[in-house]
């Protein structure tokens, strides 16, 4: 078979050289959005062929200036597992031999020298692979130009160069030849390690809905909170997104309608847990992170209530996950009569009333208050629940003030999923045209829960919402 261009280094810039980056098996659609994200806040241009663009791929090859911007995307993302310089690329083991042996000397040179110890590795996607199989593949590389002369390390190699071999993501059994194949140096791993460091099994205090760390990770990379951000969860509950938050260096701070849930006299949420431990808080969690000077405050107080808050524009980021009313009640401060007066004598001592919060009303409320108090440029991101036979585009809430950035699926089963929604504020609030739009009808409170319901609601595992 004669060799094809296809997977040969061909950068569109002079400048640019081609990159292997290898994402985790999970949250396809979140990948792209979250490295779009981490690349607008630490400047860092990438390109990739957007008509071969696979979702489902966990390799994508990715063109940037210089490794420099690899470690920076690197030093945020929670889905890469690790990045690779990419020598040669192709759909059959003949074509990739033949693209690396068009490898100019100068590019591998440096790394053939006798003073550089290497080791080479074989993984599969989608195939196991046995060992011996590995080692006759790593035999039939082009060692006439891959001519290593330094020692072999199969631990502490300077350099360590990856054979992988994509067989496709279906779980049916997989082909006999791979789809495709490529070859490419090591260069760093992701953050994929902060996910255990901040797991909810080692979580001081968390609640029935705390959200698990690698979302609330990835929830703070898309609101591209960095150093000195300030940071607001409106639905706080346990402050796993200010934990992830304050990983990331920003000052956060929540509002939560629930008193005991915030103050820790709750019910506990841990398996046979009979008591809430008495210093169990936010502010614990932070501090059991190294990240207690990040904490402002949490209030207890209604999110919905707006003139709690002075007019002007306050936070970097406004991340959250809002209330659905499926395995916690949303709820509100009011009334249910038009006529409740609260008479002098009671006021000071008043608690007061709470009602069920529409789920189109929280939305509303939400993108209503982000459009006031959120800086120009700072960006909202809540997740949204959806009926996915029933979903549309037109479905997400929508608000003159801001611009939708991404929206990403995460599927609960087959029928019901929640969608990542990330917006930024691309013009200053005006009273004239301040509301939000929300599909009103279907999110209409009684129907949506229902069919949820119906459908067979079910969250991820290592879950517990806020």
């Amino acid at each position: 078979m004669a060799a094809s261009t296809k997977g040969k280094m061909q950068p569109v810039c002079n400048t640019c050289r081609k990159y292997l980056f290898h994402f985790a098996s999970e949250h396809f659609e979140f990948k792209l959005a979250e490295l779009k994200a981490i690349a607008s806040l630490t400047k860092s241009e990438f390109k990739i062929n957007e008509e071969e663009y696979d979702e489902k791929n966990p390799f994508l090859v990715v063109e940037l200036p210089s490794e420099d911007h690899v470690h920076k995307l690197l030093s945020r993302s929670v889905l890469l597992r690790s990045v690779y310089e990419l020598w040669a690329e192709g759909q059959t083991t003949e074509e990739l031999n033949n693209n690396i042996r068009q490898l100019p000397s100068q590019f591998i040179s440096p790394y053939l020298q006798a003073d550089q110890s290497f080791g080479i590795r074989v993984e599969s996607f989608n195939k196991k692979i046995p060992q011996n199989i590995k080692t006759e593949k790593i035999k039939a590389l082009p060692f006439d130009v891959l001519d290593f002369q330094g020692k072999v390390d199969l631990n502490n190699a300077m350099n360590t160069f990856h054979l992988f071999e994509y067989y496709g993501y279906e779980c049916s059994k997989p082909p006999e030849y791979p789809f495709h194949l490529y070859f490419g140096r090591w260069i760093a791993g992701g953050q994929r390690d902060r996910i255990q460091d901040l797991h909810l099994q080692k979580r001081h205090f968390i609640g029935n809905t705390s959200m698990d760390a690698g979302l609330s990770l990835i929830m703070s990379n898309m609101a591209r909170v960095t150093n000195n951000s300030l940071v607001l969860d409106p639905f706080v509950g346990t402050g796993s997104l200010l934990v992830a938050a304050a990983h990331h260096g920003g000052y956060v701070m929540g509002t939560e309608l629930d008193f005991l849930l915030l103050h820790g006299q709750g019910k506990p949420s841990r398996y046979k847990q009979k008591k809430r431990a008495s210093d169990e808080s936010i502010r614990r969690n932070l501090e059991q992170y190294g990240t207690g000077s990040r904490y402002i405050d949490a209030i207890v107080g209604d999110s919905s209530k707006h003139d709690m808050w002075r007019p002007e524009t306050y936070f970097d980021a406004i991340i959250t996950d809002p209330p659905y009313g499926i395995r916690e009640p949303a709820k509100k401060i009011g009334a249910a009569s038009d006529e409740y007066i609260i008479s002098e004598e009671v006021k000071d001592i008043h608690i007061p009333q709470k009602v069920q919060y529409q789920l189109s009303d929280i939305f509303r409320d939400l993108l209503n208050f982000a459009a006031k108090y959120l800086r120009l440029g700072g960006r909202l991101v809540f997740w949204f629940p959806v009926i996915r036979s029933d979903y549309l585009e037109s479905n997400i809430p929508r608000h003159p003030s801001f611009q939708l950035i991404a929206n990403c699926q995460q599927p609960l089963n087959s029928k019901v999923a929640r969608r990542l929604i990330t917006m930024e504020k691309i013009q200053h609030f005006q009273e004239s045209s301040s509301d939000a739009s929300v599909d009103q009808d279907h999110y209409e409170d009684k129907s949506f829960r229902q069919r949820y319901f119906h459908q067979g609601k079910e969250f991820p595992k290592n879950e517990t919402k806020s």
